[in-house]
């Protein structure tokens, strides 16, 4: 019953460049030019009335349907051609339409990383294979807490990741991505001098969070001012229990998802600098979070700086 929360790690950002489209984001294989500065905004309302306790799927007449809303900043830089830093810092609120839950709000994480090429090497006459390496980190940006989930905004964890990405780009309109990370977490506080998790009890308020992997696959068409691309991605708690039954869920949890995504990215004419998204997610199956379906709307601006003479 985990609150998916969009992030750095898995929104779509736009970057409107010459001639094409570009996404940014972590996972996924691509640059920002040299010199080159994409600002934005998104907002993302994700709903859920069915969750998984463990593996048996439910419904909480206590909750009813959790809706989570987020009007998120983000941007990215190229730096030089090979490297590009990326950052989001999401506002979220919560709601449950049943039972006596109030939901929360609040600035959640916020995240920054950077994206580095390793090698582009042309591959006979098909097209362009790239490597690239990324870190990324996080750490809340308001003294929110996490001990209220599913109406938590997040977690509350400082955490790092390790990604590698491959990327190819045909000579024709189409592409595919695959990408893997490693994240690890720091431990988390809560109010309270014990608690119960995994058929342990802790006499103690830190609270160890096991890290994650995670992996995305992605294909789509790109031509000229039009970019579509659709996903699909999985993430792996290594470590921690089940939601105990009749009982709400722990920081700490298992929450593993598996999730199909998709979006539409425009480049308008005019201004030629300003792109638009329209995005859509859904969970397929999961453990310890709900079924959600999520949709973002985003718009971004470009802006290009000459070198230095």
């Amino acid at each position: 019953m985990r609150l998916r929360i969009p992030s750095a790690q898995r929104l779509l950002l736009l970057a409107l460049i010459p001639a094409s489209l570009q996404a940014q984001a972590p996972d996924d294989g691509l640059l920002m030019p040299a010199r080159t500065l994409s600002v934005g905004v998104s907002y993302g309302t994700e709903q859920w009335d069915e969750y998984w306790e463990g593996t048996l799927k439910r419904r909480n007449e206590n909750i009813g349907t959790l809706t989570t809303r987020s009007a998120t900043v983000m941007g990215h830089y190229g730096v030089t051609d090979r490297v590009t830093v990326t950052g989001a810092l999401p506002y979220v609120w919560t709601r449950s339409s049943q039972g006596t839950l109030q939901g929360m709000r609040g600035l959640q994480d916020i995240a920054v990383a950077i994206k580095y090429r390793l090698l582009a090497t042309p591959i006979a006459d098909r097209g362009t294979l790239s490597a690239l390496l990324v870190g990324q980190a996080g750490a809340p940006a308001s003294d929110y807490t996490p001990d209220f989930l599913p109406l938590s905004i997040g977690l509350a964890t400082r955490h790092a990741s390790a990604r590698f990405t491959t990327h190819f780009q045909s000579k024709g309109d189409w592409f595919v991505d695959g990408s893997a990370a490693r994240t690890w977490r720091n431990t988390v506080s809560l109010d309270r001098p014990a608690y119960f998790t995994n058929g342990q009890l802790f006499l103690t308020n830190e609270v160890a969070m096991p890290g994650m992997f995670d992996w995305t696959v992605s294909t789509g068409f790109r031509k000229k001012r039009v970019f579509v691309p659709i996903s699909l991605a999985s993430q792996r708690t290594l470590g921690g229990g089940d939601i105990r039954r009749q009982d709400m869920p722990f920081v700490s949890n298992r929450m593993d998802f598996t999730k199909a995504s998709a979006a539409v990215m425009y480049g308008l004419t005019v201004p030629t600098d300003l792109a638009l998204q329209l995005g859509v997610s859904r969970t397929l199956r999961g453990r310890n979070v709900g079924q959600a379906t999520a949709i973002t709307l985003g718009v971004l601006h470009t802006f290009r700086f000459r070198a230095a003479r």
